[in-house]
């Protein structure tokens, strides 16, 4: 019995210091308001400050958001001599090892998040470059051409396949896979992969 009671007064304690949480944040931000105060905004805690010079005053330009902040940075990193070539900038991404076979099927996304089409094998070019073959349509993907796409372009994002360096329009220029000299690489080979997050 005495357990409950603890179990009971435990979970009290963990809503009423999120509900803390929320009060405080709602009175910082100025959109809750105190009914008994006749409806003025609430406030917690006020600390008295020393008058605010010229710099704190001027309006302050908005941070970048992490994802954004990320995708400026690879844009700088990619302007650079040294990280132009499509291996260098997938070196960047922390290629990982991955089965081909747990490719299959997997949809490719472009960066709103909109799929171009689905990766139906994974071939290896005369010269040794690795490419998703990716059945390319405007229809979300369904009903496409094969579109060869390299490996380095693109980079795992869970459980799809983000195309970092190919837009849409290159998708549409790209000339229909034919696979005259390219040769499958079987499902149980492991091949490396870059990782990516948004």
């Amino acid at each position: 019995m005495g357990s409950r009671a603890t179990l009971r007064t435990r979970s009290s304690f963990q809503k009423s210091a999120w509900l803390g949480i929320a009060l405080l944040t709602l009175a910082d931000t100025g959109l809750c308001a105190d009914p008994i105060d006749g409806g003025r905004p609430l406030i917690v805690a006020q600390q008295e400050s020393a008058p605010k010079t010229p710099e704190e005053t001027a309006p302050k330009t908005p941070e970048k958001s992490a994802p954004k902040a990320r995708a400026a940075e690879e844009a700088d990193e990619a302007e650079r001599p040294e990280a132009k070539s499509p291996e260098e900038r997938m070196s960047r991404r922390f290629p990982q090892k991955v089965r081909v076979g747990d490719l299959i099927g997997l949809p490719v996304l472009d960066d709103n998040d909109v799929t171009l089409g689905h990766v139906t094998q994974v071939v290896r070019s005369p010269e040794g470059k690795i490419k998703l073959i990716v059945s390319y349509s405007r229809w979300f993907g369904w009903w496409g051409r094969p579109v060869a796409v390299p490996i380095e372009v693109v980079a795992i994002l869970a459980r799809q396949i983000a195309s970092l360096d190919m837009s849409r329009q290159q998708y549409q220029a790209a000339p229909t896979w034919s696979g005259s000299n390219d040769q499958r690489i079987p499902d149980d080979d492991i091949i490396r992969i870059a990782v990516t997050r948004r």
